[in-house]
Formats: structure tokens, sequence, C-alpha cells
């Protein structure tokens, strides 16, 4: 009564493993458009339903595809060193943060603007968005007490999202430097006034 189960717990995590490698070498090869639930179960050599079974929509399979991505990022960023992890000022780890998001999204824009947009919430119904908004409401409040640290928080994280960047990357032909300097700009908004230079 036992083995019957662990097999086919076993089966499920090859069938997973194999789903998620051929998905990958779909996207290496042929870009992201050719991510869909046929194209992945032909090359895993699997049945559309065994796809479906494990990742119910697309959106949930370039999550899958983005996972370890984003583990180490939340390593990083909740006990990596400074400036990015604990041991920096507030300011700085949340620049260090916005950089390290920028550099994320050079290779996994077009993966994240799949898995946010599959519904109006998407995004902001994972819990890596939650995460990510609760650690920079954190710091912002160290930075600014009083001030609204979920709403500037959310503000932070807007210009973030895979849609836009993979817009201002490929169509706008905005380098990766180019938007943390952006990103910079609105961050110097956020000192304390009294710690803000003075206007020429």
């Amino acid at each position: 009564m036992v083995s019957p189960p662990s097999s086919e717990r076993a089966d499920a995590a090859r069938n997973r493993r194999k789903i998620l490698d051929a998905a990958a070498a779909l996207v290496a090869r042929r870009g992201v458009r050719a991510l869909t639930m046929d194209q992945v179960a032909a090359a895993a050599g699997v049945g559309v339903g065994t796809v479906y079974r494990r990742f119910t929509d697309r959106a949930t399979l370039a999550y899958a595809l983005i996972d370890a991505g984003e583990r180490a990022f939340q390593a990083a960023f909740l006990s990596g060193p400074p400036p990015m992890g604990p041991g920096a000022p507030p300011y700085e780890r949340i620049r260090a943060f916005l950089h390290a998001y920028v550099d994320r999204l050079e290779g996994e824009a077009e993966l994240l603007a799949i898995a946010e947009t599959s519904t109006p919430s998407a995004r902001y119904a994972t819990a890596a968005y939650a995460l990510h908004r609760s650690h920079l409401a954190m710091l912002i409040a160290g930075l600014r007490p009083g001030a609204d640290a979920g709403y500037l928080a959310d503000a932070l994280l807007a210009p973030l999202a895979g849609a836009l960047f993979a817009h201002q990357h490929d169509d706008q032909s905005m380098t990766g430097e180019r938007i943390k300097a952006g990103l910079d700009d609105l961050l110097a908004g956020f000192q304390p006034s009294e710690t803000r230079s003075a206007p020429a």
C-alpha cells in the first residue's frame, strides 16, 4: 500500500524535472515565444496532459523556470553580504536591491512578463512580490520614519515589472545601466530632506 504512492511521487518529480529541462532548452533555442504547453510537451516527450498536471498554465511554468534565480535573489537581500544584505545603511541596501533586480531582468524579463500578466493581479499575488515589497517597506521605514513605506515600496517595484523592462530594453533600446540610473534618480527623492543636496 505504501510503495505505489512513493513510486508515483518519484515519477511526478522526474516528469517535473524533465518538463522544466525541456522548457528551459526550448526557450534557450527558440526564445520565450516558443514556450507553449504543446511545444514543451513535445520537447519533453510527455503528453500535454502531464504538463498541465505539473504546471496549471504557461504562467506557472514561467515562474518555475525562474525559481532558482528568485531563490538566489532572496538569499542575497535577506542574508547575503552588504550592501544588498544586512549591515549596510537602508539607502545603500535599497539601491543595491534595485540594481540587482535590473541585472535579473536582463535575462528573465520576458519570462517574468508571461508570469506577471496572466491575470491583472498576477504579479501582486505572488509570495515573491509580497517579500520584495515588505523588504523594501522595512528599509524605507528606516530611511524615512513616518513615510507611507508600503506605497513607496510599490512605487519602486513598479518600474521593475517584466513587461515594462522588456519594452524599455527591446523597443526603446534602453540599457540596463540607463535603467539603473533612472532608478537612482527616483530613489534620490526617498532620502530624508536634510540629507539631500541643495539645488545648484
